[in-house]
């Protein structure tokens, strides 16, 4: 598959740095680390990534601005979620979504899955 640019979204700092290093362990690149929508928006209109993890719920704002412009881009990402959040709206509950605490074990799956499924 060969390395790949991800974006992270996630407003709490030491869990970015933590799912950084999972990203890098993975022989993957971090193309940007993001704690809100409007740093999100921002990022995904100047740069380019191949993948991006969007924490769902980013200091109470809602991460469905950032997922729409990523689908209008057609860049493939995942949501992540500590639990006890409303369900995604329709157009996004077939998105892959990584359960948190993050572990490798679970973001590895879910990051081979979703690139897989985006070079077809």
């Amino acid at each position: 598959m060969g390395s790949r640019s991800i974006l992270i979204v996630e407003d709490e700092p030491l869990i970015a740095m933590m799912l950084e290093d999972f990203i890098l362990s993975l022989g993957h690149e971090v193309s940007g680390s993001c704690d809100s929508v409007g740093a999100a928006l921002r990022e995904i209109e100047n740069g380019e990534c191949d993948l991006a993890i969007l924490d769902v719920n980013l200091k109470g704002e809602s991460v469905w601005p950032v997922a729409t412009a990523l689908r209008k881009k057609g860049t493939p990402f995942v949501l992540a979620s500590g639990g006890h959040v409303d369900p995604p709206p329709a157009e996004f509950a077939n998105v892959p979504m990584i359960e948190k605490p993050y572990t490798i074990d679970r973001v590895t799956p879910i990051i081979e899955a979703v690139l897989a499924s985006s070079e077809t």
